[in-house]
């Protein structure tokens, strides 16, 4: 059994930081477990387009609220506190927060915990063997 703390990960390379969000990432591809887990801060205020054309990604929101607009169909998806949603298609999507968001984020393939977005907004697959 593993257990992680997020104030293990906070101020170490796992934290991961980009102009509209803070991803802490807890448990990652060389743990095993064939997904990585992400405890992230979207900041009030902001919109950020992202399109994870390699991963699934699954987000539970347990604080604040906003909206995801998928962009293949244009419609919008209020969140907030107690709402999960699932990109089961690969969306490409704007993610608009209102208040200060708290989002435990699930990605299939796990990520390696350093990665950043691409310019269109997704991460690549990292080969860390």
């Amino acid at each position: 059994m593993k257990t992680v703390k997020l104030s293990d990960v906070i101020g170490t390379e796992h934290e991961v930081k980009g102009e509209n969000w803070t991803s802490r990432r807890l448990i990652l591809k060389k743990d095993g477990m064939g997904y990585s887990v992400h405890d992230t801060i979207i900041k009030a205020g902001t919109e950020t387009h992202l399109w994870y054309k390699n991963h699934l990604e699954t987000v539970y929101c347990i604080e604040g609220d906003g909206e995801v607009e998928t962009l293949a169909d244009n419609k919008i998806h209020k969140i907030e506190a107690g709402t999960v949603y699932a990109l089961d298609q690969n969306d490409e999507h704007l993610l608009r927060a209102n208040t200060d968001m708290r989002m435990v984020c699930v990605f299939n393939p796990p990520v390696t915990g350093t990665e950043i977005h691409d310019e269109d907004g997704s991460y690549i697959i990292v080969d860390d063997e």
